[in-house]
């Protein structure tokens, strides 16, 4: 992210896309949003809280996107697919440590399902067709990745990414990862709720805003306005 804050590019990308002129490739952006299918596969019902962890840029939109989720508890911004000794932004940052910027979700399964979440996250939360980046934000470190939890998140993960796929839902191959989960360490506390905490910043208004309005364009049964955003240390 050391390229991200009022870099010209991407104001020059915000400036297109707040002018509607299609700065980003996302089948949700510019002013005609696209809703894609709903998952072919689910999990079972569950009982109690379960947890996602997904990756696919930077991690202040990821977060701001599903806080505004019904059904969301609570997200963490933070770091998953490396090593414990690497978690650390000034570490990540350099995208040699094989760490995503990722977000852990803790969802209730009875108003929100995990493969309601991969929609979101495919609709509006990424591009999963772009290698390595996302926007204006370029590494390892900012790829499109679904960390599994359980077998029964890697069918749903995998069945959707092929029935995305099939449907040609997108201009190009879908290069979201669908990998285990090792473990996720949360980021530094300046870094959670970032996009609430500092709505009017330049980075945060051209790029992670439009997300949750495009959230709120396409899942209006499913958006919500957060009662609360404070910074809390993951437990």
């Amino acid at each position: 992210m050391n390229i991200r804050r009022y870099t010209p590019f991407s104001l020059l990308a915000g400036a297109l896309l707040v002018a509607g002129l299609g700065a980003c490739s996302l089948a949700t952006a510019g002013s005609d949003a696209v809703t894609l299918p709903d998952p072919a596969v689910e999990t079972a019902p569950a009982q109690g809280e379960q947890v996602a962890v997904l990756a696919g840029g930077c991690f202040w939109g990821l977060q701001s996107v599903f806080e505004h989720v019904k059904g969301v508890r609570k997200v963490w911004a933070g770091y998953s697919g490396g090593d414990a000794g690497t978690a650390e932004y000034d570490r990540v940052s350099d995208g040699d440590t094989g760490h995503a910027e990722s977000v852990k979700i803790v969802y209730d399964p009875s108003k929100v399902s995990y493969g309601q979440l991969l929609k979101i996250y495919f609709s509006v939360a990424t591009d999963p067709t772009q290698l390595n980046r996302q926007g204006p934000d370029v590494g390892t470190q900012y790829r499109s990745a679904i960390f599994y939890g359980n077998d029964e998140q890697k069918r749903v993960a995998t069945a959707y990414v092929a029935q995305l796929t099939e449907a040609h839902a997108f201009n190009g191959p879908i290069v979201t990862q669908v990998v285990p989960l090792k473990a996720f360490y949360a980021a530094e506390s300046y870094h959670q709720d970032y996009a609430e905490r500092h709505p009017n910043e330049p980075y945060i208004v051209y790029n992670d805003a439009p997300k949750v309005a495009h959230l709120k364009q396409l899942f209006p049964s499913l958006y919500r306005v957060p009662e609360q955003v404070v910074a809390v240390q993951l437990h």
